[in-house]
């Protein structure tokens, strides 16, 4: 069976959805760790909260086209945010490891939110491109941050390891 543009695009929104509900549950178990780096708390705070906008901005646009999101898809990926977050936990430099996913993670977002757009474009909803490029801006400058901090955030971890601290979260 075929599927139309809208079929399609409404399937690349329940999964943008489920991938917002993936990073708002990895942000999430990364906020309750981080408590030896202010400043990488202070930005997954400020991007859980734009995550969350997100999700409410996909589901707008899901009920527009009267549909809805998917419990399971919201399920599987929020519980693999949960694994992800927590597999980095026993390793010595949690904090790297959690730095190098959320840079690689907010690339993947990024494709994901550009991917809508000419999805958008191809069903035809004329009225989704601002919502989407809105959360597509929030997504760069997020891994633009993630760019922009991975020096420091290496620096300061082999720092506070030199120094005998608490380095790893």
């Amino acid at each position: 069976m075929q599927e139309s543009r809208r079929d399609l695009y409404v399937t690349g929104l329940v999964n943008a959805r489920a991938l917002e509900t993936q990073a708002i549950e990895l942000l999430s178990r990364q906020v309750e760790r981080v408590q030896s780096y202010p400043e990488v708390e202070e930005a997954l705070r400020r991007h859980l909260t734009e995550s969350e906008r997100q999700r409410e901005r996909l589901d707008e646009l899901l009920n527009r086209l009267g549909t809805s999101h998917s419990g399971v898809k919201d399920f599987i990926t929020g519980m693999m945010g949960n694994m992800a977050a927590m597999a980095h936990v026993p390793m010595q430099d949690e904090i790297l490891k959690n730095a190098l996913s959320n840079y690689a993670f907010e690339h993947f977002e990024i494709a994901s939110y550009k991917s809508l757009l000419t999805l958008a474009d191809l069903a035809g909803d004329a009225g989704a491109p601002p919502v989407l490029q809105e959360s597509l801006r929030e997504e760069e400058r997020m891994a633009q941050w993630c760019a922009d901090n991975l020096d420091p955030l290496v620096r300061k971890f082999a720092r506070l390891k030199e120094e005998g601290a608490k380095a790893g979260i």
